[in-house]
C-alpha cells in the first residue's frame, strides 16, 4: 500500500535474530520488579523451595513465580489462567521470566501456598521506603473499606435472613398444595403436566427447608451468628448507602500522608472500624520506625478505649466524635455545653450552676462517673435541658484522653480534609485497578495475601512517580 507506513514482511528471515533485551527499554518498570526480586533472601522471607530437592522433577524458582505475580498485579493481571496466557504472548514477561511458561495450576498454587512469604515481601518494601526517609512525617491516615469476597449473597445466612428465606418456601408449598386440592376437586382445571410440575417443586422445596435447617444448627454455634457456605470467612456487612450490604471482608490501610504509600495493611471480617485504631496504629508505627506518629481517621474508630492504648503506645490520634446525642436531636442541650472543672470534679451547667459527683457506676466493662446538680427542679433552663428531674452527666474514667483530643483536632481544622484526600484516593485507585470483580481467593490469611499483592503493586507505581525507574533501581542496589 502507498503513501502508509509499511511493516516487515511475516515470512522475512533475518540473519541475526533480535535479542529479548531490545524490546524493553532501560526505563520499563518490568526492570524494578527483576531488580527489586534478585535483591531479596527469599528463603529469609519464608518461601519453600529456594534449595531444590536432591530427586524429583525440577522445580521452578520461587523468584520466577513471585517476579510473574507482582507483574501481574501492576498490569491489572490476577488470574492465574490469565498470566499463564500473558508468560506465552507478553514480550515483557518472556524478558522477565527468562522466557519460562509455567502452567496456571502451578502459578496458583504458588499463592495459595506461600501466603506469609509473600506478606513478607510486602512488609519487605515498605522497610525499603523507609530506608529511603519516605516516611518522615512521621503523619498517617486511616482507613477501612469494604471488599467483595467470592461468596455470593444467597449462600450467605443470618438468623433474619434464614427465618425469612423458610417463611418464603412454606409460603410455596401451601400455594402448590392449594393448586393440587383444586386439581383433586376437578382434574379438568389443572393439566396433568401441571400435576406432575408441582409435586416436583414440593419435593424441591421440602429439600431446600431440611437444608436450611441444617445451616439454622449450624449457625447456632457460629460465633458471630452468620454462616457463609462459599468462603466461611466472609461475612455480610452494611456499606454506605442505606439499606445496602454486601458478602465480603474489612480491609484496613494506613497511608502515608506526604508521598500516599500504603504503610499497612490488614484485611478482617469484622463489619466496623470500632476496634481496629489501634492494632493499625501501632503496626503503622512500627512499619515507619517512628517513635511519635500522628494518626488520622474518621468517626468510625471512635473508641475511647483504643485511643487511651494508642495514647499509652505514643501514637498521637485525631478523630472527630460520633454525633450519635439524642439530647441534641430532641433540641436539649448537648453534653458539650458543660464545662468540666477540674479543679472541683464538676461540671458547670448552661445555667452557671455546679453538676457535682455523686457516684461510680461500671456500663459495659467501663468505670463511669455520674454528676448532677440540686438545682435541677427549679432551675428556669429545665425546659432546654431534660426531661427528667434531674440532668445526669457521665464521665469515663479517662474523659481527659478524649478531651485532650479534641482539643488538638479543633486547633487542627483541615486534619480531616487531608484524611480523606489521603486515604479515600487510595482506595479508590486499588477498586478501579481490581474492577467490577471481588477477591479471587477465600479464607482470611489467602485473602489477606492477595490484598497484600495489591498493596506492593500500589507502592511500587508510587515510588515510580516518586523517584522514576533508574533512580528506584539504584536505590535498591545502592
Amino acid at each position: 500500500m502507498k503513501r502508509f507506513i509499511a511493516g516487515q514482511d511475516r515470512s522475512q528471515h533475518t540473519l541475526f535474530p533480535e535479542s529479548l533485551e531490545d524490546y524493553i527499554a532501560e526505563d520499563n518498570p518490568v526492570r524494578v520488579v527483576d531488580v527489586f526480586v534478585d535483591g531479596l533472601d527469599l528463603a529469609k522471607q519464608g518461601f519453600d523451595g529456594v534449595q531444590p530437592e536432591a530427586t524429583g522433577r525440577p522445580s521452578y524458582h520461587p523468584a520466577v513465580l513471585l517476579k510473574l505475580y507482582i507483574y501481574g498485579y501492576l498490569n491489572r493481571i490476577q488470574s492465574s489462567r490469565r498470566l499463564e496466557r500473558e508468560a506465552q504472548r507478553n514480550v515483557e514477561l518472556m524478558w522477565l521470566l527468562t522466557r519460562l511458561r509455567p502452567d496456571f495450576k502451578t502459578i496458583a498454587d504458588f499463592r495459595k501456598d506461600q501466603g506469609s512469604a509473600i506478606r513478607r515481601v510486602c512488609r519487605e518494601f515498605v522497610l525499603l521506603c523507609r530506608r529511603l526517609n519516605l516516611f518522615s512525617d512521621a503523619l498517617v491516615a486511616i482507613d477501612g473499606s469494604k471488599f467483595k469476597a467470592v461468596n455470593n449473597r444467597d449462600k450467605n445466612f443470618t438468623d433474619r435472613k434464614l427465618q425469612a428465606r423458610i417463611e418464603q418456601l412454606e409460603a410455596s408449598i401451601a400455594r402448590y398444595l392449594t393448586e393440587l386440592d383444586r386439581a383433586d376437586r376437578d382434574p379438568a382445571l389443572v393439566p396433568e403436566a401441571r400435576v406432575h410440575h408441582l409435586k416436583e417443586k414440593l419435593q424441591t422445596v421440602n429439600t431446600q427447608i431440611q437444608r436450611l435447617n441444617e445451616i439454622g444448627s449450624l449457625m447456632r454455634d457460629a460465633p458471630d451468628g452468620q454462616i457463609s457456605l462459599t468462603d466461611p470467612d466472609a461475612r455480610s456487612m452494611a456499606t454506605s448507602g442505606r439499606g445496602t450490604g454486601m458478602v465480603g471482608y474489612n480491609v484496613q490501610i494506613a497511608v502515608d500522608t506526604k508521598h500516599h504509600l500504603i504503610v499497612t495493611d490488614e484485611v478482617t471480617n469484622h463489619g466496623h472500624d470500632r476496634q481496629q485504631l489501634s492494632p493499625v496504629a501501632q503496626h503503622a508505627a512500627q512499619a515507619t520506625g517512628q517513635a511519635r506518629l500522628t494518626v488520622l481517621a474518621d468517626r468510625g474508630y471512635f473508641n475511647g478505649e483504643q485511643i487511651r492504648e494508642c495514647e499509652q503506645q505514643g501514637i498521637t490520634t485525631l478523630m472527630p466524635k460520633p454525633l450519635t446525642s439524642n439530647n441534641n436531636a430532641a433540641g436539649l442541650f448537648d453534653k458539650r455545653d458543660f464545662v468540666y472543672l477540674p479543679e472541683h470534679n464538676a461540671y458547670r451547667c448552661p445555667a452557671g450552676e455546679h453538676a457535682i459527683y455523686r457516684m461510680t457506676s461500671l456500663e459495659r466493662g467501663l468505670t463511669q462517673h455520674r454528676y448532677w446538680s440540686s438545682a435541677c427542679p427549679r432551675c428556669p433552663l429545665k425546659a432546654r435541658c431534660t426531661t427528667g428531674d434531674y440532668r445526669r452527666i457521665s464521665r469515663w474514667e479517662h474523659e481527659s484522653v478524649l478531651e485532650t483530643m479534641q482539643d488538638r483536632l479543633d486547633r487542627t481544622p483541615n486534619a480531616m480534609k487531608l484524611r480523606r484526600q489521603t486515604v479515600e484516593h487510595v482506595f479508590g485507585t486499588l477498586k478501579a485497578w481490581m474492577g467490577v470483580t471481588h477477591f479471587l481467593m477465600k479464607t482470611l490469611p489467602k485473602v489477606n495475601t492477595e490484598m497484600s499483592l495489591h498493596v506492593l503493586a500500589y507502592n511500587l507505581k508510587r515510588t515510580m512517580r516518586i523517584f522514576g525507574v533508574k533512580p528506584l533501581m539504584a536505590a535498591m542496589t545502592g
